[in-house]
């Protein structure tokens, strides 16, 4: 299958179970692999016909101004059911590191769904 790849996006967030982590929003970096038949585009040379990933970039950074979770894991749980909602991707890996998470280290977590596995 075909892979959409963005890496490093750039994100603001409110999250974390800490009070000063409550304060202000705090940057988050994601890496999106969406597994999306680009065959079409491959001939057509017409973006209608592929998976905008700028759109993706814009849906993502949306969601995650907005959102509310004290966790990574759950906010990527909401992150890929909107994804999957919003998009005709059938699969995605997504990784989710914040940064200011640990002191000497950035913190991460990384996960996997398919569109059957979410949307049944």
């Amino acid at each position: 299958m075909d892979k959409v790849i963005i890496e490093q996006l750039k994100v603001s967030a409110l999250i974390g179970v800490y009070d000063w982590e409550r304060e202000q929003p705090q940057p988050l970096f994601m890496d999106l692999v969406l597994y999306y038949d680009l065959s079409p585009a491959m001939g057509s040379d017409n973006l209608e016909d592929s998976l905008d990933y700028a759109a993706v970039a814009d849906a993502v950074s949306a969601f995650c101004a907005s959102s509310n979770y004290l966790m990574l894991e759950a906010l990527a749980g909401g992150l890929l059911k909107h994804i999957f909602v919003t998009f005709p991707v059938e699969h995605i890996r997504l990784k989710i590191r914040k940064p200011e998470a640990l002191p000497d280290a950035v913190a991460a977590i990384e996960c996997e769904r398919s569109r059957a596995a979410m949307m049944s």
